[in-house]
């Protein structure tokens, strides 16, 4: 006989056109009935870890996800006390101020061998632009750089001037950037392999990859992006964040902050916290608004969160295709973990429980009026 946790999730699925060991590529396939019982108990961190351990699988894990959120099926599972812990942390707490370099050492130092494969050939980990009005984007590449080309348009980038580029990563933007439009650049990251590997590729281009909290810096620059960091800054130091932009931007300056958003505010997934993304938490709209009060004029706010989806499908597409080369140096737990972690993103953005954001921003006291780009 069925337990009382196996017959519940059981009819969840069923409610969200979820069949358990169905043959359509979202239905769930159990290959061990402790998964009731402990996703019942565990939530979502318990959801995420069955399957890194083996016990479900489905042939389109993005499909089932998408399914499970568009039906809320995660209200009905058990409140789990690390996602009570996880807000209240966020909200109460800042962690993002004490351990600013751990997700640099937990995520982005874990392998430059796992992302030189996944991502496009100029190494952007965000977002890419791949419905922009000048056409489709073909490719993982193409989708890329329209999207480093629109940032350069909507700060009116010209030749000769200094930018700072904040979270840089493996330096997409300073390239892209210095090659296109003629400009110097600095950009500074919490992971030592981003920095090494991104000084190491920028050739001759007048630009820097520096290992530093932003917080520490000094000087000024004609503008300042930030794409894919501010997810890492925690609402905490949200003001703080604007005042730092502020003061390194010169007046006439532009700011674009590129982020991921969501549309109520709550603390990292235990999943992704644990796993994944430590110390991250996504902003909303009022959150952002009342961080930059006084500081700065929003001049646009630009949202293609569905380019998300197909951005994350694409490096799915690409880690699957070189697993093989990759195989010697993560086990199989690991795969498991990164397709999870791609695919439930993947998801999240086509269900539109999440967005991506691109804000430009200027300092009170500029003039010119500003027209948006697209």
């Amino acid at each position: 006989m069925n337990s009382p946790a196996e017959q519940a999730l059981k009819q969840a699925f069923k409610e969200a056109d979820i069949e358990v060991g169905g043959k359509r590529p979202w239905d769930i396939q159990v290959h061990d009935p402790r998964f009731y019982d402990r996703v019942l108990t565990g939530g979502t961190l318990a959801f995420g870890e069955t399957y890194m351990d083996g016990w479900w699988d489905a042939g389109k894990v993005d499909e089932l996800i998408y399914r499970i959120l568009k039906n809320k099926l995660q209200d009905r599972i058990k409140i789990n006390p690390a996602l009570v812990w996880n807000y209240v942390r966020a909200r109460f707490f800042n962690p993002q101020k004490s351990r600013a370099f751990e997700v640099g050492e937990k995520h982005y130092d874990i392998g430059n061998d796992l992302y030189t494969v996944m991502l496009d050939k100029r190494m952007a980990y965000s977002c890419g632009y791949w419905h922009s009005p000048a056409g489709e984007a073909k490719n993982l590449d193409e989708a890329q750089e329209a999207k480093l080309d629109l940032i350069c348009r909507k700060i009116e980038l010209r030749a000769g001037q200094r930018v700072l580029d904040i979270g840089s990563g493996w330096g997409s933007f300073l390239q892209f950037a210095a090659e296109k439009y003629g400009v110097q650049g600095v950009g500074v990251t919490v992971s030592k392999e981003q920095a090494a590997l991104a000084n190491a590729r920028k050739g001759n281009l007048p630009i820097e990859t520096k290992l530093q909290d932003y917080r520490t810096l000094e000087g000024q620059f004609d503008h300042i992006v930030s794409v894919g960091m501010f997810e890492h800054v925690g609402a905490k130091n949200y003001r703080v964040y604007f005042e730092k932009v502020s003061s390194l931007l010169k007046d006439d300056g532009y700011f674009l902050l590129h982020t991921i958003g969501q549309n109520i505010p709550s603390g990292n997934d235990p999943w992704v916290e644990k796993y994944i993304f430590p110390n991250g938490f996504l902003p909303t709209v009022a959150l952002i608004g009342k961080a930059y009060e006084d500081i700065f004029s929003m001049e646009d706010w630009h949202n293609f969160g569905p380019d998300y989806d197909k951005t994350l499908m694409a490096w799915h597409a690409n880690f699957e295709v070189h697993w093989e080369e990759l195989r010697g140096s993560y086990d199989e737990r690991f795969r498991r973990m990164w397709n999870y972690y791609l695919l439930t993103a993947a998801a999240s953005f086509r269900v539109r429980y999440l967005q991506l954001w691109q804000i430009v921003f200027t300092k009170i006291s500029k003039k010119d009026r500003y027209t948006p780009v697209r």
